[in-house]
């Protein structure tokens, strides 16, 4: 009863006028013609999605969110203010949006890795940043001379609360995700040993290479570079539609 009357509340036009006092319409506006992209290439393909996928789907995110019963999925639907039909719909749109990326693109992920493969190569990397050189300058040699280990000197005094915790791991990362200087720097050390301070505009960093993963075109990678390609496909065409309507 509560979404029936917010929804009756709600005008349309009150909607729209949140949106742009927000600076959020051009972005929903974009959304909107980009799901309206997708439908049209989708049924020029004979892409479709049927009740069967959108029910496995739907049992996939109720087991996800813990869903066991009918009524529990009935009360999740009423606190997102929407109705089954609506979250069908959603499924659908979800589904029919990675249908037509596979169409469009899985013939040119090879080509793609191909071309990229620097570009997929990761690194496990450590690293210390601090504010100032000389401090960089006396860890570096205090590490190199076994008076603190690397990760006990992240602990302390990494300017990153969060890499402290970690004691200086940063992750697997992309060869992409690093800007082009600092990758060069990173993608030429020896794993283990620790690089003499770097300057950035973040500061001074202190490197420790755990290892590189060589790029392979593993099925993850695959979907990522769909999605990729996908992706700046769709905003190419959302950018013309939005800027010749």
């Amino acid at each position: 009863m509560i979404m029936v009357q917010l929804s009756k509340d709600l005008l349309d036009e009150e909607i729209i006028s949140f949106l742009k006092r927000n600076l959020k319409f051009k972005e929903a506006y974009q959304k909107i013609l980009s799901q309206k992209v997708i439908n049209q290439v989708a049924e020029e393909r004979g892409i479709i999605v049927t009740a069967e996928e959108i029910q496995n789907q739907a049992n996939q995110q109720r087991y996800a969110k813990r869903l066991e019963k009918a009524a529990d999925t009935l009360a999740w639907l009423a606190d997102q203010m929407i109705t089954s039909d609506d979250w069908e719909a959603g499924i659908r749109e979800h589904l029919l949006s990675q249908k037509l990326a596979e169409s469009l693109f899985s013939k040119d992920v090879e080509k793609y890795f191909i071309q990229n493969r620097l570009n997929f190569e990761q690194v496990s990397l450590y690293q210390i940043i601090v504010p100032y050189e000389r401090l960089a300058r006396e860890l570096f040699y205090q590490i190199e001379e076994e008076e603190i280990s690397f990760y006990h000197a992240a602990h302390l005094y990494d300017i990153e609360p969060q890499r402290q915790e970690r004691c200086g791991y940063e992750g697997k990362l992309y060869r992409w995700q690093l800007k082009a200087d600092f990758a060069a720097i990173v993608f030429a050390a020896t794993p283990g040993e620790i690089l003499s301070p770097v300057k950035t505009d973040q500061g001074y960093h202190l490197i420790l290479v755990e290892e590189f993963i060589q790029a392979e075109l593993t099925l993850e990678r695959t979907q990522e570079i769909i999605q990729k390609l996908f992706k700046d496909w769709l905003a190419s065409e959302v950018n013309y539609r939005f800027y010749n309507t």
